[in-house]
């Protein structure tokens, strides 16, 4: 059950890194109304009725400057919970230094406390030259990356950016992100519009469908789902993993300082 816990938490950052390849340009700006500092959004992660662990998506208030780049200060913390925390105590960090002006990467960073597992690193992303630099405890290593690679949180970012009238329904996206020392290639569905019931109320979202491979954990192919906001935010509402025996889901907490209020009715 943990072992499943751990991998959809890993599966719930990844998914939302998925939309839109462009060509690196020194230059280039995207527009973006969607995010600014001071943003935070929680999430209670549940088996069933059981609470399983809580997340927290947090940019900070004030800007960073990385690689001589202004940045977004962006932190995802994850915990588990009750029982959870009792059989497995997991307490994640993981941050990642966001471009203002081009949406890509030039920092990110992870400290990982999973019982007596830890681990720390630290990614510095060169796009110029397409090459991400991993150190972990006194080892660095350079990796050679695609254009315009995404660390899991820097994607999830860009793609609140991407506007979805340019996207049809059906249509599957593939984008490198790198992570743990690997370039993968991650593939989303754009399923299309609807409208979903939370603790709030109802709302107008996008619906997005990660194509997992087949394992022996998830059920099938398109065994993951997320509901996204259907607004300027375009930030995750409600996330469904199922797996081979029940199914985890992720639901949003509370929000603070998004650029628009969320329109429940």
């Amino acid at each position: 059950m943990m072992k499943r816990l751990k991998i959809t938490v890993f599966v719930v950052l990844c998914l939302v890194t998925i939309l839109a390849f462009r060509q690196y340009e020194p230059n280039r700006v995207i527009v973006n109304k969607s995010f600014s500092f001071g943003e935070r959004v929680e999430y209670r992660v549940h088996y069933g009725f059981i609470n399983a662990a809580e997340a927290r998506v947090e940019i900070a208030k004030n800007i960073s400057v990385v690689n001589n780049k202004p940045c977004f200060k962006i932190n995802v913390t994850g915990r588990t919970t009750g029982a959870f925390d009792l059989i497995s105590r997991v307490r994640d960090n993981w941050r990642s230094y966001v471009d203002t002006v081009a949406i890509v990467p030039q920092m990110f960073y992870r400290s990982i406390q999973e019982n007596k597992y830890r681990k720390e690193e630290t990614v510095v992303f060169n796009h110029d030259k397409d090459q991400a630099t991993s150190t972990v405890k006194e080892e660095t290593k350079t990796y050679k990356t695609p254009n315009n690679i995404h660390d899991i949180i820097s994607g999830y970012f860009y793609l609140r950016t991407i506007n979805f009238e340019r996207v049809t329904e059906g249509e599957v996206i593939e984008v490198p992100t790198f992570f743990d020392g690997e370039v993968y290639k991650l593939r989303i569905r754009y399923v299309g519009r609807d409208v979903i019931k939370t603790k709030f109320g109802k709302i107008k979202v996008l619906r997005l469908n990660p194509l997992i491979p087949d394992n022996k954990l998830f059920k099938g192919e398109g065994a993951v789902k997320l509901w996204v906001s259907d607004d300027i935010n375009r930030i995750p509402l409600k996330a469904e993993v199922e797996l081979a025996i029940g199914s985890l889901e992720m639901d949003i907490k509370s929000v603070k300082n998004l650029q628009k209020e969320l329109a429940w009715y």
